[in-house]
């Protein structure tokens, strides 16, 4: 049998102390944190069907650039709703 020195013992002992701490904040935060991320996800989705969408049907010509595709992931449909404001504005163009 292999005997464990303190240093080794206090250390399985931290260990364990956080795993179990973060196993009670993921199953305490957890719906939150699903829910929330669940939101953001269809959100976005609902960004990138609005700009396929927006460009088939009112050829506003929104490329699925860097930018538009970064805007859109994090902020879904309001960002989208600027864009094409702006674009229908004049005040943003794309390059070709």
């Amino acid at each position: 049998m292999v005997a464990l020195s303190d240093t080794a013992l206090i250390e399985y002992a931290v260990i364990a102390l956080v795993i179990i701490a973060a196993i009670y904040i993921i199953l305490k935060l957890g719906k939150k944190f699903l829910k929330w991320i669940f939101g953001i996800l269809i959100n976005s989705i609902l960004g990138f069907v609005a700009i396929f969408l927006l460009n088939y049907f009112f050829a506003l010509g929104i490329p699925f650039s860097l930018a538009v595709i970064i805007s859109t992931a994090l902020f879904g449909l309001p960002a989208v709703g600027t864009i094409a404001i702006l674009k229908v504005l004049g005040a943003i163009t794309f390059a070709a």
